[in-house]
């Protein structure tokens, strides 16, 4: 009997793993490392990514109210509190002073309720606003440039920051998605 050789098949490959997704609920913060996303569902609130490219790794925090009153349930509502946090987080998950390698993008801040255009602009009722004006004066005092906003409107969006590249996409319903 002759033996007739084979030719080895190449192993099967397993597609990689799809990455973990990780959801921030409101009043929250969270860190993570490639190759995770983060997600969020904004209104009013405004969603605030941090990302450091060196260790593709960001932070995403989902942002209630502008400033915490003088006693408070989660620091993660209020911007005052939960951008310093995250912060924080992110320098201890990287054993360093991690802020001046941080970016900031931003998204939210809805007018979600149907007011008078002349109330819309001046009013302590449009949250949005006034979330969007504390959060960028906290970067700004902080020394965060922020690279992208998309902020304002009258609807939802869903925030996603993958991590492996920094990019974050912002999903309307009924819309086209966009990268920011």
């Amino acid at each position: 009997m002759t033996e007739v050789p084979t030719v080895p098949k190449p192993a099967l490959t397993a597609s990689p793993d799809p990455p973990a997704i990780v959801s921030v609920a409101i009043g929250q913060w969270v860190i993570a490392a490639a190759p995770t996303r983060i997600q969020t569902l904004l209104g009013s609130c405004v969603g605030v990514v941090l990302y450091h490219r060196g260790a593709k790794l960001g932070g995403m925090a989902h942002i209630v109210l502008p400033t915490a009153p003088g006693t408070f349930d989660h620091p993660g509502k209020y911007a005052d509190k939960a951008i310093p946090a995250l912060i924080a987080d992110i320098d201890r998950r990287l054993a360093e002073n991690s802020r001046q390698r941080l970016t900031a993008k931003l998204a939210g801040g809805a007018s979600m309720f149907q007011l008078d255009s002349a109330i819309s602009e001046n009013s302590q009722l449009n949250i949005g606003r006034r979330n969007q004006e504390t959060i960028e004066r906290i970067l700004g005092e902080l020394s965060i440039p922020i690279l992208a906003r998309d902020l304002g409107g009258n609807f939802g969006r869903r925030l996603i920051l993958d991590t492996v590249s920094g990019i974050v996409t912002i999903k309307v319903p009924g819309g086209a998605d966009r990268e920011m």
